[in-house]
């Protein structure tokens, strides 16, 4: 008999560990009540609130998920964790991430002075790292508020990416990264914008500046951890680099497409 292969194997690990989050997913119908007195929605209303109702049940998963893995205590908001899941799921979907089950969370929203980078094994539903970041130079001072995807801006870019490849650069090990969202990352490769470490981004700086050292718009982190984290994002994983920006909107934040996902790599191993 043909063994399957790594990566379905995986897979199927991964679900086997989630199974107990998606399965009221699968086996509860979409409901969408009506009272005795109201009039039998149109057809774009009925659409409108199976959206809803989906949005909710992804909503509720994550939500679990968040509590499970105790990322409150590690200081990372339900709405940013939210926001990167979708976007994992709709990234695995459409084949522009790989299957290995990491993300990495950077929230821009925070201080430099906390650590504001989280990594996050879905399969074994463990922080893996959580760590001080530096935003670029032009990004402002010790909180990140201005972005670009633009070369020499010396800014952040906001938004989805994927991990590259890795080099020895001058900063040691480095990680390339890929935006994926168009007018807000995109130009992240011909920048060079990529994962490295760097002595500024310290607790030790921070005591001596006030504020963690900035970089040209590369997110460096500490050079103690810099090789262990690359060494465990790399290859197609999911990098979700949050801000307080209205301005920012992507389609991978669809979290209806990425329920689906989710439902997809459950149902076909829940009895029934």
């Amino acid at each position: 008999m043909r063994k399957p292969s790594v990566s379905r194997r995986r897979s199927r690990k991964m679900t086997r560990r989630l199974l107990p989050l998606f399965a009221p997913l699968v086996l509860s119908p979409v409901v969408t009540p009506l009272t005795s007195t109201s009039a039998r929605p149109g057809n774009k209303e009925l659409k409108e609130r199976v959206s809803n109702y989906k949005v909710l049940q992804f909503d509720q998963v994550a939500y679990s998920l968040y509590q499970q893995m105790g990322l409150q205590e590690q200081g990372l908001r339900f709405d940013v964790f939210d926001k990167a899941l979708a976007g994992y799921y709709n990234m695995r979907r459409d084949g522009t991430a790989s299957d290995k089950p990491i993300i990495t969370i950077v929230d821009f929203a925070k201080s430099s002075v906390q650590k504001r980078l989280w990594v996050l094994d879905l399969e074994k539903k463990e922080v893996l790292f959580n760590t001080y970041v530096a935003h670029g130079r032009g990004s402002g001072e010790n909180f990140a508020e201005h972005f670009s995807n633009q070369n020499e801006s010396y800014m952040s870019s906001i938004g989805f990416y994927v991990t590259n490849d890795t080099y020895i650069g001058k900063h040691g090990l480095s990680l390339r990264l890929d935006g994926k969202d168009k007018g807000f990352n995109t130009n992240a490769l011909d920048r060079c914008i990529v994962m490295h470490g760097a002595e500024y981004a310290s607790g030790e700086f921070i005591q001596q500046a006030g504020r963690l050292g900035r970089s040209l718009g590369c997110p460096a982190i500490p050079m103690e951890h810099h090789e262990e984290i690359i060494n465990t994002v790399e290859g197609g994983t999911v990098l979700y680099v949050h801000a307080a920006n209205d301005a920012y909107t992507s389609h991978y934040l669809d979290h209806v497409t990425a329920l689906t996902e989710l439902v997809k790599e459950a149902s076909p191993n829940i009895p029934g």
